[in-house]
């Protein structure tokens, strides 16, 4: 090479290149906005647009704090020139002019999936599943990461839980030390499957596996099989769980799990019997400290093993915690048994996986409050408590409605719901109610249908305006039926009012008004 060339290389080598340009369609959706911030959070150039105007663009908050580019209410053609990669949104059709947009621009297409392979996650990364409990779990064992200093990815998103799809495996790409992801399942083979595949998760939780979210297709043990496709993504890694369900433990042989394994249970007086098909196909009397989870034996020799975190002398909030290595005084912040489950998943993932020590655990366990609209008092009166919660299940409601009995002498319960599992899910609601309540007043449309079998009982108080059908997603009633419902219910004659339901909670500021005004 001349001295010349060489010359000219050298001066081409000092010119900076210009940054590779990503532009992402769909800010305002859920997927575009989270693969534009962990592009960003990864230090790439990023360009963002969207159809939709800044009134509409819901998520639009997240993005404070990023210095990029965000064109909204078109899709500007200096956007397609600037980009050397376009990501648009999974839902785009092929078949669209926008699509064919991107097709005869310079820029090189981009899926999700690109992304997620393009940028791997960068720190330990838990995936919690089950039935009940996953969000509380998730909550606290992010509560004990904050307080030991260390930063979990959060997706930002207000209201919305994010428990599916591609929301967990961009999530744990965000920016932080460590990805604590609830990751669920809408009762299909695959679902979570798809989910973990992308998280490439370091270790998970089970909470408990009980057949509230089945679709009327599938069966309890397929609906296992579904939760247990989180051993089949860990094996040779490490699962917590909890070893008082026997649906869980039965997973580890039936799916020839191999890795490590750390239990967790409680040592409580039984408070019913109750059967759960085992995976020898024959049904196993459980005698339950919780709903679908307690002491069991089966013939064909599934046992209840001795778990490696256990809760003894369970007292209100507080408990003793016995792990292999020592004994400590446990207090929390959050009342219910189930919750002492809730907390035990935490601290065994906190201390084995994140190496927090349990004086610590401890500390931080006494200072967690809880998660907005589980158990959520929203007014303390002299008469009457009124109380919101998500429950939606049968399990759920059974698990709430018991704890509250152990506090009031009568409860009244108002029924928001419409159950994922169809009619069979609402009758099992509704006989979980009018066994663990004084007073039930069925507010949305599928609770006042399950109500009908049971108006003998003299338990259901109706609402003067019976309830017009209504569903939107999991949401099972209107504003209004829910209003009608605790009005109906603070006519009664008890000592508490819950509103259980995922309408509760979104009403929640709409009945504390109620409750002000009475």
């Amino acid at each position: 090479m001349s001295a010349q060339m060489k010359k000219n290389s050298l001066q081409m080598e000092r010119i900076p290149k210009k940054p590779e340009t990503y532009g992402v369609i769909g800010i305002c959706g859920v997927v575009g906005n989270l693969a534009a911030r962990v592009l960003m959070d990864h230090n790439f150039n990023v360009i963002c647009t969207d159809l939709q105007d800044s009134d509409n663009c819901p998520f639009l908050y997240t993005l404070e704090g990023y210095d990029t580019p965000i064109y909204l209410s078109a899709h500007p053609e200096s956007f397609f020139t600037s980009s050397n990669y376009i990501l648009p949104p999974p839902s785009l059709s092929k078949t669209s002019k926008l699509f064919q947009k991107i097709i005869d621009s310079d820029a090189q297409l981009m899926g999700v999936d690109d992304l997620l392979e393009k940028i791997k996650p960068d720190k330990p990364v838990i995936c919690i599943s089950g039935t009940n409990g996953k969000t509380t779990t998730t909550t606290l064992l992010k509560h004990f990461c904050y307080m030991a200093g260390l930063k979990p990815t959060e997706h930002g998103f207000n209201s919305l839980q994010g428990n599916v799809d591609y929301i967990p495996p961009l999530q744990c790409r965000l920016s932080g030390d460590v990805a604590v992801l609830e990751t669920g399942t809408e009762g299909k083979k695959g679902d979570l499957k798809f989910t973990l595949q992308r998280c490439h998760p370091s270790c998970g939780v089970i909470t408990n596996i009980n057949p509230d979210h089945l679709n009327d297709d599938h069966n309890f043990l397929h609906y296992a099989c579904i939760k247990g496709e989180l051993l089949e993504e860990l094996q040779r890694k490490m699962l917590v769980v909890n070893s008082d369900d026997p649906t869980i433990w039965g997973l580890f042989t039936e799916l020839k799990y191999d890795g490590r394994v750390v239990t967790f249970g409680v040592d409580h007086d039984p408070q019913e019997e109750s059967k759960k098909l085992c995976w020898c196909k024959k049904e196993i009397k459980i005698s339950e400290t919780l709903s679908g989870v307690g002491y069991y034996e089966c013939q064909c020799g599934l046992k209840r093993p001795t778990p490696d975190y256990l809760a003894k002398n369970i007292k209100g909030n507080t408990f003793l915690l016995q792990t292999p290595n020592e004994v400590i005084e446990m207090e929390m912040g959050i009342k219910g048994l189930h919750n002492v489950y809730n907390a035990l998943g935490a601290i065994a993932t906190a201390h084995e996986l994140l190496k927090i020590p349990l004086q610590d655990i401890k500390k931080y366990l006494k200072n967690f409050k809880g998660v907005p609209g589980r158990l959520e008092y929203i007014h303390r009166g002299k008469k009457v408590d009124l109380i919101v919660d998500y429950a939606h299940n049968p399990s759920g409601v059974e698990t709430v409605l018991r704890e509250l009995n152990k506090t009031y002498k009568k409860l009244t319960v108002v029924i928001s719901i419409s159950s994922e599992s169809g009619t069979t899910g609402n009758l099992d609601i509704m006989e979980k109610a009018i066994y663990n309540a004084d007073f039930i007043i069925p507010a949305s449309y599928d609770s006042r249908q399950a109500a009908g079998k049971y108006i003998s009982s003299g338990k259901i108080k109706l609402t003067d305006k019976a309830p017009d059908k209504f569903r939107n997603g999991t949401l099972g009633a209107t504003e209004e039926q829910v209003i009608e419902g605790v009005k109906k219910g603070l006519e009664c004659d008890s000592d508490a009012v819950i509103c259980i339901g995922e309408a509760a909670v979104k009403f929640k500021d709409k009945i504390k008004l109620l409750a002000d005004l009475n």
